[in-house]
């Protein structure tokens, strides 16, 4: 009787080795092998980006704890170093970026997925996914010899007659300055929101428009109220990652920021982003603490893009549930 289990037992086995042979022959097996090491690769070299930053950065950690992410003072030949000034300059050209593109280039996808000829809409489509691939460094050129003449002529002194009662429109006009950075992020991450919410608004099922349309509602309506909120999800995908381009954007920002480490309320005054001090600093640091406060600061700019991400995924899941909800 004590043999009957056994016999089950390697019956069952038998039958289990047999039936991954036969997904293995059928290469059932091997892609999902194959396909679940190309997805944990992304989890190990996330791990391995944090574990280095973190590993070389352990002087400044220790000598200034929590007071690096406070501090103001960036002093190499001291070997005083506080990441706020960085910090703060990172967040606000990325926002002013955003205010700026946001609504350019959801508009603009609406236009070429919903009311322009499809020809046109190809045309400019192409054009758009070329902007996209153009180097930032072209961009950095275009903002120091186009842009920022234009602002320091014409839009600067415009905005502080105007509104220089606003402690953001105040102060002497330099020209390279936080706008200047934040209208260059604009005019780079506006591609990638275009492309990325036409091919969304595209995707939207050709019955909820013709729905709209049978019930008497006309294009636009149909467009507003039906179209762009079954696809807001994936607008606001395509805005957060625009956002993600943003924070990262390095040479372009570098180029007309005016790379100055202080925090200002004046858009007019210059400023300085995580990125951009990396980038200039890296090859000169001399130094134990100067090298590894730069690693600190690559860090606290990975950390800071998966804390924004992670608040956008959060952002999308409660709008979904709430668009299901309902």
């Amino acid at each position: 009787m004590a043999n009957a289990p056994l016999a089950t037992d390697r019956a069952r086995l038998f039958w289990r080795v047999r039936q991954f042979m036969q997904r293995l022959r059928h290469g059932d097996e091997i892609a999902h092998i194959i396909t679940l090491l190309a997805a944990a690769s992304i989890i190990v070299v996330t791990v391995m980006l944090v574990y280095q930053l973190f590993l070389n950065s352990a002087l400044p950690r220790h000598k200034f704890g929590f007071e690096f992410f406070t501090g103001r003072t960036w002093d190499p030949v001291g070997e005083e170093f506080g990441a706020l000034p960085f910090i703060y300059g990172t967040l606000v050209s990325s926002a002013l970026a955003l205010l700026v593109a946001v609504p350019l280039g959801v508009g603009a996808a609406i236009f070429l997925s919903e009311l322009a000829p499809p020809r046109i809409s190809n045309y400019l489509t192409f054009v758009i996914e070329l902007l996209a691939a153009v180097p930032s460094v072209i961009y950095g050129l275009l903002g120091i010899f186009i842009l920022v003449p234009v602002l320091r002529k014409v839009v600067m002194p415009f905005l502080k007659h105007t509104l220089g009662f606003l402690p953001f429109f105040k102060g002497p006009i330099y020209g390279v300055s936080m706008l200047a950075g934040g209208l260059v992020l604009a005019l780079m991450i506006v591609p990638f929101i275009i492309s990325v919410s036409r091919d969304v608004l595209m995707a939207v099922p050709v019955d909820q428009r013709e729905a709209a349309l049978g019930l008497g509602a006309t294009k636009w309506e149909s467009t507003w109220q039906v179209v762009v909120p079954f696809a807001k999800v994936g607008i606001m995908a395509s805005v957060f990652l625009a956002l993600a381009r943003a924070l990262g954007e390095t040479m372009a920002v570098t180029m007309v920021i005016g790379n100055d480490p202080k925090i200002n309320a004046s858009l007019f005054a210059p400023g300085y982003s995580i990125a951009a001090v990396i980038a200039n600093e890296f090859t000169e640091a001399t130094g134990d603490m100067y090298l590894q406060s730069l690693i600190y600061l690559g860090l606290v700019l990975f950390l800071l893009t998966i804390l924004i991400n992670g608040l956008a995924r959060l952002v999308i899941l409660a709008t979904t549930q709430k668009g299901a909800a309902s």
